[in-house]
């Protein structure tokens, strides 16, 4: 009898721990696909918040901005949108522009060129220039708005000067037996027309108009390096420097390379040790997408009909 309660309660004891087992699967099964609801969830929430708020920064430790200017300078808005974001932001006390350009549009380089004053005086934030292979014409014109301008040895800059060019193809539309007819409401408005030959009239018109945007152009120069506009004048006509020839010239104050740059934006708003550097985040884009997909089945094709004014260093 004894033994046969034993075994009894032995089995009961087994039963109710395999009940309790069999128990426990289900609540550990249950847990782990919360935990897994949980991580997922938070990965979207991530990707959403880094898509509808790409600019969202909530660091409060002092930083370096650096921010790229790259290729034939098309457009500004890019670049301003950078400028001034990084200026808004506490936790960035400087800002170095890395500038591997030829140059390219007048008004964008301009525009970026204003961006730059207003975060060195409205942010009061110190903003360097570390030129690449090549920060000319253009590209040196954003640079002579900074407040140091650091060169590599071999950097090819300068390249003071306007551009503007246009082709007269009447004579091969006559060989084709093809007639070009403009309509227009003045003289002057089809100057520059490809159908035709330019007039000295004509000429002198958009040489003046030339003369004009450069001095613009050695006047920002003159302003931005402190130096006189009789001494900026002589460096600009479209020559190209070397970064030596350049900082013999006063038109940049040291040799060295993109680390020397973000150092001496570090000791200029006092951040000590090694500085961390921040980068725009890329937006992702669709056209951009295709575009890289796409261009090499289908050249981009790029016409700009009539007269189109360039601080362009030409090949």
């Amino acid at each position: 009898m004894r033994g046969d309660k034993q075994r009894d309660g032995t089995l009961l004891v087994g039963s109710l721990n395999m009940a309790e087992a069999v128990q426990d699967k289900p609540v550990k099964r249950s847990l782990f696909r919360k935990v897994l609801w949980l991580v997922g969830i938070g990965m979207i929430v991530l990707i959403l918040v880094n898509v509808l708020f790409p600019d969202l920064d909530l660091s409060t430790e002092d930083r370096v901005a650096l921010i790229r200017v790259e290729g034939v300078i098309l457009d500004s808005q890019s670049t301003v949108t950078e400028l001034r974001r990084f200026g808004e932001n506490p936790s960035i006390k400087a800002i170095v522009l890395r500038i591997d350009s030829p140059g390219g549009g007048v008004v964008p380089s301009q525009e970026i060129f204003d961006a730059v004053q207003r975060v060195r005086s409205k942010n009061n934030k110190a903003v360097i220039a570390s030129m690449g292979t090549v920060a000319a014409s253009g590209g040196y014109y954003i640079a002579a708005a900074t407040d140091r301008i650091i060169a590599n040895p071999g950097t090819l800059t300068g390249s003071i000067g306007v551009i503007m060019e246009t082709a007269n193809i009447e004579g091969l539309l006559k060989k084709i037996g093809v007639e070009g007819i403009v309509v227009k409401s003045g003289k002057f408005k089809d100057v520059g027309s490809p159908l035709r030959k330019m007039s000295d009239e004509e000429h002198a018109l958009l040489q003046s108009v030339m003369d004009d945007v450069h001095k613009q152009f050695i006047d920002a120069v003159a302003a931005g390096r402190a130096l006189e506009v009789t001494a900026v004048q002589a460096l600009a006509d479209g020559r190209i420097f070397t970064g030596r020839q350049a900082k013999d010239a006063k038109l940049v104050d040291e040799l060295g390379n993109l680390d020397d740059a973000i150092q001496l934006a570090a000791d200029l708003a006092g951040i000590e040790g090694e500085p961390k550097v921040v980068e725009p985040r890329r937006r992702f884009s669709f056209r951009e997408l295709i575009d890289s997909r796409f261009a090499d089945i289908f050249p981009k094709v790029d016409f700009h009909a009539g007269v189109s004014l360039k601080y362009l260093m030409a090949f």
